[in-house]
């Protein structure tokens, strides 16, 4: 009988701890690529008669996308040390930087890297929801 070859990662980041992040991420993206649908940022044409029942519904909506992006901040701030260099790395693999035979020198230049601002940096990422999933499935995790 053959031995089953362990991983060279153990990740200290829950999976679905990152899948939360994922769907968090994925979240904030779609609402800032919708407003740039075709060119076009929320044109509103305005009836002379229809200004004064016009109800601005965005603003719920911006302030939904802004209570995401704060929470996910708040997630990213509530990590480690451990666990952000391994987000930080899981972004990397995900986005090519990396590959999986490569996790534990992602995890070491995300960890010699990493500071208060990790969550700034993530989010910063365009794709970052993407990034993590493709990340995760690299690993097999």
């Amino acid at each position: 009988m053959q031995q089953r070859r362990e991983k060279e990662w153990d990740l200290t980041i829950g999976p679905d701890t990152v899948r939360l992040f994922i769907l968090k991420a994925k979240a904030i993206s779609a609402g800032v690529n919708e407003d740039y649908e075709d060119g076009a940022e929320h044109e509103v044409e305005y009836d002379g008669d229809t200004h004064d029942n016009h109800r601005h519904d965005g603003l719920a909506e911006e302030e939904a996308e802004n209570l995401t992006e704060k929470e996910l901040r708040g997630l990213i701030a509530d990590l480690n040390v451990d666990q952000a260099a391994e987000l930080v790395a899981l972004a990397w693999v995900g986005r090519g930087d990396y590959d999986a035979a490569e996790w534990l020198d992602a995890v070491a230049e995300a960890r010699q890297r990493g500071n208060r601002r990790t969550a700034k940096y993530l989010l910063g990422m365009p794709m970052l929801g993407d990034w993590l999933e493709e990340g995760l499935e690299a690993l097999g995790a």
